[in-house]
């Protein structure tokens, strides 16, 4: 099977390498000719655990090349995957298609034979309804197919997510694409991975909804985590406990300074503004992207009160930008919001971040970017957990406040025993405990 998979970014990167390691051939395009020609080298432009060796692999075994021009790859495709970037849309919240319709007026005229296309990237509703009746505009003659199959992978273990699917979802209403779709991931079924057919509206809102509903996970245990202070009980413990229940399931369960990156915000925004235009509005979901947005704010004034009440001419050690640990995107990170909010206080912030700092620097004007955590915390009044990197979690505490002026630790991801912390002679902070 021939796949063209158009955008290098990180859906379509992550599965063209996927898709090269269960044998089949793909020709990945992108416009961004210096990013094609680092992926040529089998040089990955994002981090992504894992993701450089299978590159590697399949760039050696021939089932896997880079290219600017999408023409002669559409036309030998079987399958044409759109996973160009959709971005929240200025305004009104939903996602913006500019880039999956620009896509489809280019892939039209290379259409040849039988080809499906199938959607990777979180669209809106009705999405794949509307690329098929632009094709059909364009190519009337062309025999195709348009298919929804939303990913669902875990930035930080995309690879694992890829591979060991919780279930492959196919919103497809033709039969040949249907058959094409499950042979493609004939590889991943005779593991005992489901594939889900639906429908195409199905498959888009599902996408939404899922992401809706982890979110609203997150939410709901940072609101619990703090009430538990309110009435001294642990949230640690409480979270244990209801996750236990398999009804509810213990993912998603950890409190720490509200959700960023790639999916969650924009996913959430898009459900609401489609809800609204439904003219069926989704109040639960609305009042979770409120709750999280005023959480981000709230962390400042959290360590604020932690470091006696003020923060004027005080340095604060920021350890992680990124919004979760094991990537380098800091999209709608906690981190974006903090730091200028301490900065607004008359701190000094000292960052580090083992794989964030290229991407953070250009929008954290003010900081001073170090190369450790036991370098950000020297001399600082303050450190701040903000990412639970593991590197952080094996740190000698009482080697980090030897570094440090003051003796303030404020653990956002409560990646420490408070016991632990309190030996090595912090002042310690955390969450819902």
């Amino acid at each position: 099977m021939n796949i063209c998979m158009i955008g290098a970014g990180y859906v379509g990167l992550v599965s063209a390498a996927c898709f090269s390691e269960f044998g089949w051939k793909v020709t990945c395009v992108d416009k961004d000719a210096d990013k094609i020609e680092q992926l040529r080298r089998g040089r990955v432009p994002i981090y992504e655990p894992r993701l450089e060796e299978l590159l590697e692999r399949n760039l050696r075994n021939g089932r896997i090349d880079f290219r600017t021009e999408l023409g002669a790859a559409v036309g030998a495709a079987d399958l044409v995957f759109l996973a160009v970037g959709t971005p929240m849309r200025r305004g009104d919240g939903h996602a913006d298609l500019t880039f999956v319709f620009q896509a489809v007026e280019e892939l039209a005229p290379h259409l040849n034979g039988f080809t499906v296309i199938a959607t990777k990237s979180t669209v809106a509703v009705g999405t794949s309804r509307e690329i098929e009746r632009r094709l059909k505009a364009i190519r009337p003659d062309a025999d195709f197919a348009v298919c929804s199959n939303p990913e669902f992978l875990r930035e930080g273990s995309a690879i694992y997510d890829f591979t060991h699917p919780d279930r492959v979802l196919v919103g497809c209403d033709e039969p040949r694409a249907r058959a094409l779709m499950e042979r493609l991931y004939k590889p991943l079924t005779l593991r005992n991975a489901p594939v889900i057919v639906v429908s195409r509206e199905s498959a888009e809102l599902a996408k939404y909804s899922a992401n809706a509903f982890l979110a609203m996970k997150i939410s709901f245990i940072n609101e619990i985590a703090d009430l538990c202070e309110a009435v001294g009980a642990d949230v640690q413990e409480v979270a244990t406990a209801i996750g236990a229940d398999g009804r509810i399931g213990n993912k998603f369960l950890h409190p720490g300074p509200g959700y960023g990156g790639s999916c969650f915000p924009k996913d959430v925004a898009a459900l609401i503004r489609t809800a609204r235009e439904a003219r069926q509005p989704l109040s639960l979901i609305e009042q979770v992207q409120t709750v999280n947005s005023e959480r981000k704010i709230a962390m400042a004034g959290r360590i604020e009160r932690a470091a006696g009440g003020s923060l004027a001419g005080k340095t604060v050690a920021v350890l992680g930008l990124a919004f979760k640990p094991d990537t380098d995107d800091v999209r709608d990170a906690p981190s974006l919001i903090l730091i200028p909010m301490l900065q607004e206080r008359g701190a000094v912030v000292r960052a580090y971040d083992p794989h964030a700092r290229e991407n953070a620097e250009p929008i954290l004007a003010g900081t001073v970017w170090c190369g450790s955590a036991l370098e950000a915390a020297e001399g600082a009044d303050v450190t701040v957990v903000v990412t639970e990197w593991n590197e952080f979690r094996a740190l000698d505490l009482k080697r980090l406040k030897a570094r440090m002026r003051g003796d303030v630790l404020v653990d956002l991801r409560n990646v420490y025993l408070p016991e632990q912390a309190r030996a090595a002679g912090f002042t310690y902070a955390s969450i819902g405990r």
